[in-house]
């Protein structure tokens, strides 16, 4: 009767590791669009080893004398049809306009050694994309984690930044999350966003997903493919996007060419670059920030900017939440051109 139980205990013990096994490292599959590259994209080769596609809208018109470069948000999303249609417009009152896959998504390549994705790759890979297009001075805007991503840049080079505009920013590296604690004035009206990222991170990860991603952040690991893990990325920005909006039925389809491995790695340096805070001090370079009503990004985080810069303007967004350009595309464009020009 013994040998019995114990042999019980056995098959089960197998049944459920070869269970485990196959939900860990079994490859899934995910019902998202396949990425389609756009016939129109360009690329730079560059020296750090990216290879990285970017959209040029040309000026029109009276040509402005400084570009404007676009910072997509994640880490780890591409430049979409959409940003291309939107910024589009300010190519139209002549400034030359930039947008760029960051390396590890989009058009741009996936990296061997998933431990290169890190905030100081981007910030090379940005320096050498603006000697590359020459202009002495350049525009940015930053969109959440481009945001991050620009504070970057400017703390070594704010000689070649003529203006910049933050959408939705992120906090300043690295993060002090003691400013999470500030709540904003009254007076602004800001609220909660009515879908928070816990929820879709609950919805859309899975065994496999947690498993892979243990493994490359605690050991460089590529586990899966990028192919299967971008595709996953794909279906969980889906689920995360609704965080972002003030109004959850303005998210569509899903949405392809998110980078997985280039968002885990990137988030998990966060923490692990120098702090800089002293070389924002009394920053004199124009700054707009524009935030949803909705926004989801804490309050405090914002106040460092506003802070830093000397020369800054805040604009709430009525009822838009991260994302502003997916409800309140017009105010965004509004708000930007009145500051360049």
């Amino acid at each position: 009767m013994r040998n019995n139980l114990i042999s019980c205990i056995k098959y089960l013990l197998i049944i459920t590791l070869s269970i485990f096994l196959w939900l860990v490292l079994y490859p899934r599959t995910y019902d998202v669009p396949q990425f389609k590259k756009r016939s129109t994209t360009q690329y730079w080769e560059l020296s750090t080893g990216s290879k990285i596609g970017y959209a040029k809208i040309p000026a029109t018109g009276i040509k402005k004398t400084y570009p404007i470069i676009f910072l997509q948000g994640g880490p780890g999303g591409p430049i979409f049809d959409k940003n291309i249609e939107v910024l589009s417009e300010f190519s139209k009152d002549g400034y030359d306009v930039y947008l760029y896959d960051q390396v590890g998504c989009g058009h741009s390549n996936r990296l061997e050694n998933i431990n290169e994705y890190t905030v100081e790759r981007h910030k090379r890979d940005l320096e050498e994309i603006v000697n590359v297009i020459g202009s002495p001075k350049v525009i940015i805007i930053g969109q959440s984690w481009g945001a991050m991503l620009a504070m970057q840049y400017v703390t070594d080079h704010a000689d070649k930044v003529e203006k910049i505009v933050l959408t939705g920013p992120g906090p300043i590296l690295p993060i002090n999350k003691e400013l999470e604690k500030l709540n904003p004035p009254d007076s602004l009206k800001l609220k909660n966003s009515t879908f928070s990222n816990r929820q879709g991170n609950e919805k859309a990860t899975n065994l496999r997903t947690r498993f892979v991603s243990y493994c490359a952040r605690n050991f460089n690991l590529k586990i899966a493919g990028d192919e299967e893990m971008d595709d996953f990325a794909t279906y969980w920005n889906y689920e995360l996007n609704k965080s972002v909006v003030f109004d959850t039925s303005k998210i569509h389809a899903p949405k392809a060419g998110y980078g997985y491995y280039m968002h885990v790695k990137t988030v998990q340096s966060f923490d692990k670059i120098p702090d800089k805070r002293q070389k924002l001090k009394n920053c004199n370079i124009p700054l707009l920030i524009l935030k949803g009503q909705y926004d989801s990004i804490k309050w405090g985080y914002l106040t460092e900017y506003l802070g830093f810069f000397t020369d800054h303007k805040l604009v709430i967004i009525p009822n838009a939440g991260h994302s502003i350009t997916l409800e309140q595309p017009k105010l965004y464009i509004e708000n930007i051109t009145a500051f360049l020009n």
